[in-house]
């Protein structure tokens, strides 16, 4: 690779850096071209995408916009997903880690802050917002009924005193 086409790559490494303000580094050896095929595919659907890079590329990309936190996880073969949302992202990397057993999630930057492996496994065990929303509405019915049946009683309770 010449030195322009290097440069070229720095810059488009850069630019695609500057567009995701999240960013997690992951090690996709052993994944083979159907999985990573597969693995792009739902990375899209997410709004999110997948860039194999050289390491000493990603490193002067990432100086470029001061982070230095990520240079120890660029060793061996490397995969950066550049997303503007980090739950989605998160959640499509850790559940195809997880069905896959690849690929490896070393670390990553949300919204400009280092995060480790495991913030972004919980990132990616979050629900989704639909999901979310559901649980909160279902919250609120549970608080209404038992409210309800407070006042259910209550008017029983009054009921059977003036009866007596």
């Amino acid at each position: 690779m010449s030195k322009e086409e290097r440069q070229a790559e720095v810059e488009t490494i850069t630019e695609a850096i500057k567009a995701s303000p999240n960013v997690y580094v992951t090690d996709f050896a052993g994944l083979g071209v159907a999985k990573m095929t597969e693995f792009r595919r739902r990375l899209r659907g997410a709004g999110a995408k997948y860039v194999v890079v050289k390491n000493t590329l990603a490193e002067r990309a990432l100086q470029t916009h001061g982070i230095t936190t990520l240079n120890e996880y660029l060793k061996g073969p490397t995969g950066l997903v550049l997303s503007t949302e980090p739950l989605a992202a998160a959640k499509v990397l850790t559940e195809f880690a997880r069905e896959n057993q690849k690929p490896g999630i070393r670390a990553g930057l949300v919204d400009g802050a280092p995060v480790s492996k495991e913030h972004i496994q919980r990132l990616g065990s979050i629900p989704d917002r639909q999901t979310l929303l559901a649980m909160v509405a279902g919250s609120l019915n549970n608080i209404l009924a038992g409210f309800a049946g407070c006042l259910e009683a209550l008017r029983e309770q009054r009921g059977a005193a003036s009866n007596a």
